[in-house]
């Protein structure tokens, strides 16, 4: 990051639940187990897309959470197999694996005792993750500003790079109440290597966000909006009425999210990715516009005398946009 913006991956759950791996609902990352080789061609098209770092599919991968769709107990081999995939792929190219925490939905700032078990989940998932072998931990979605100053209490002892990052529903505050600007800062005092936004706003709607923290800190900051339209008056997705089945005409075009990476680079965004809704198409829109693949692919050789396709026919422009 520090010799310009690292591009992330796209989105997994609604992806893999698009393509019938995911039960849509609970949104529980089990197909680590059941089918890896989906998870596998899921990692490679985002790796082949452009993408420099794969997250291993752990979000909601904690005992909690599992247990809600009789997963209790695979907690370790959920985790340990999700990294395993990503590993395995990134090996293919030259990715860098993250690790993956998330909200937990056990916690509670009402109750004393959630704390305490919220860290013991987190550092559940956290021991199988190392073991395996990450390169960063990213610890994401969070609602609660409590729940991830505890996201990384936990995983500042690995030793690796950590990235925070904040989900802002309607209101652009945590739970608790504080802005995004008051979010990074704390995360970064607290020794946050990278702070941000992610998941449930569109570009639109996280870009003013991400801004207010990359002015209220000096560490690196990161953005991964979905790529899904939303507006001022509804910015989080997952509260319209087409979530989760009738998402398909909000996703963005690819131009969107290319627009976005621009926008997000030159406000000094640090690491640029995206999350729900995202696909390769974007990902490949996205690291075509910050330089990192080029538009033309291959050799094209218009050598005869007649067109030989519809795009030539037509004569359609031959860089996107």
């Amino acid at each position: 990051m520090a010799q310009g913006p690292v591009l992330g991956d796209g989105g997994y759950l609604l992806e893999l639940e698009r393509r019938g791996y995911v039960r849509a609902g609970p949104f529980t990352p089990e197909v680590s187990v059941t089918e890896p080789e989906a998870l596998a061609q899921l990692h490679r098209e985002f790796m082949r897309a452009g993408a420099e770092v794969l997250q291993a599919l752990t979000f909601y991968a904690s005992e909690d959470k599992l247990a809600t769709v009789g997963l209790s107990g695979r907690v370790d081999d959920i985790n340990r197999a999700a990294v395993e995939v990503a590993r395995e792929v990134a090996a293919e190219g030259d990715a860098l694996v993250a690790g993956n925490l998330s909200l937990t939905w056990a916690y509670d700032p009402a109750d004393p005792d959630s704390a305490e078990h919220v860290r013991a989940l987190f550092d559940r998932q956290l021991e199988v993750q190392v073991d395996v072998g990450l390169d960063l931990v990213v610890a994401e979605t969070f609602t609660w500003l409590g729940e991830a100053m505890i996201a990384l209490e936990r995983a500042l002892p690995t030793g690796l790079p950590v990235v925070v990052t904040m989900s802002y529903e309607r209101d652009p505050r945590s739970y608790e109440g504080h802005s995004p600007g008051e979010c990074a800062r704390r995360l970064a005092d607290a020794g946050a290597h990278v702070v941000g936004v992610n998941c449930l706003r569109a570009p639109g709607q996280s870009l003013p966000l991400v801004e207010d923290m990359r002015a209220a800190v000096p560490v690196y900051v990161a953005c991964q909006p979905v790529a899904y339209r939303t507006t001022t008056d509804a910015p989080d997705f997952t509260s319209l009425p087409e979530f989760p089945f009738a998402l398909d005409p909000l996703q963005l075009p690819r131009q969107a999210m290319a627009v976005y990476a621009m926008k997000a680079r030159d406000a000094g965004v640090n690491y640029i990715g995206s999350c729900c809704g995202s696909v390769a198409s974007h990902v490949k829109a996205m690291a075509q516009a910050l330089g990192k693949l080029p538009v033309e692919e291959g050799e094209w050789r218009v050598d005869y005398e007649r067109p030989m396709s519809a795009f030539e026919y037509y004569r359609h422009p031959s860089e996107p946009g």
